[in-house]
């Protein structure tokens, strides 16, 4: 397998980082930022907590993110669970001003295969400078101990920004820091399919069943992230087909219009 260290530009314009070999002179993306801040790659589901993190970080001292991880489910070119289109995702990365870096995951996917794809990942981001790994993830004790895990030996720091709060305050905060949100994936044993494709706001929260988090933590629904502080400019979005797939219930979203939908 060929390192993936070359930066090169999307069709839209944004950076990334390609599977290429790396061409004569290319710096490592450690060198091309503040070596004195810590150099963090976040977890990117393009969901609420993942973005809130983005937010967080940066408002960290000492902390600077310097791209987003996104694994892809290689068949149907989408983020795992939240199902959303990786032309979204791309304009979201466009939004944060953050390249963006994609794991693609083949489905069906052994645990071997999977396990494969990510010690090579790891292993680029260390090639690249990268000194800590960053989180979205609130309260689930085994979900942070996979996490630590894996990273374990790897020479790279997890981190966990929105560990441990409250997840009804981290709602509030979230809503009223400006965070615009639609749900992509609802789990219909937990919670209404009608919330599928809906606003993620306090109407939504009320519509919730009593024992369902208003984080969606314990896998009640999945968002997607259209607007708040951390982007530079709203990613437009409009409602798509309405699936119901494998127990789940999805709503795809769309770009909208003037934008790929591929």
């Amino acid at each position: 397998m060929r390192r993936p260290d070359r930066w090169e530009s999307t069709p839209a314009g944004r950076a990334h980082w390609s599977a290429l070999a790396p061409e004569p002179g290319t710096r490592k993306l450690g060198a091309m930022t503040n070596g004195a801040k810590k150099q963090v790659l976040l977890s990117w589901s393009s969901g609420k907590d993942s973005a809130w993190s983005l937010h967080t970080l940066r408002a960290t001292p000492g902390v600077e993110v310097v791209g987003l991880f996104t694994s892809l489910n290689e068949t149907h070119d989408r983020v795992a669970m939240h199902a959303v289109r990786r032309t979204l995702l791309e304009a979201q990365a466009a939004a944060a001003d953050l390249p963006l870096r994609i794991a693609r995951i083949p489905y069906p996917c052994s645990n071997e295969r999977y396990e494969e794809v990510m010690a090579a990942e790891l292993l680029w981001m260390r090639t690249q400078g990268i000194q800590a790994m960053a989180f979205g993830d609130l309260f689930l004790e085994d979900i942070r101990a996979y996490r630590e895990k894996n990273l374990d030996g790897s020479g790279l720091e997890p981190m966990f920004p929105l560990w441990g709060r409250d997840t009804t305050a981290l709602a509030q905060e979230m809503m009223a820091g400006g965070l615009k949100a639609r749900l992509t994936c609802v789990d219909p044993n937990q919670v209404s399919v009608e919330l599928a494709g809906r606003t993620w706001d306090d109407a939504l929260l009320a519509d919730l069943p009593e024992a369902a988090d208003p984080c969606g933590e314990n896998g009640e629904f999945h968002t997607f992230v259209w607007d708040g502080p951390m982007f530079q400019h709203p990613v437009g979005v409009t409602g798509g087909e309405r699936v119901e797939r494998d127990g789940f219930v999805f709503q795809d979203l769309l770009p909208e219009s003037g934008q790929s939908a591929s």
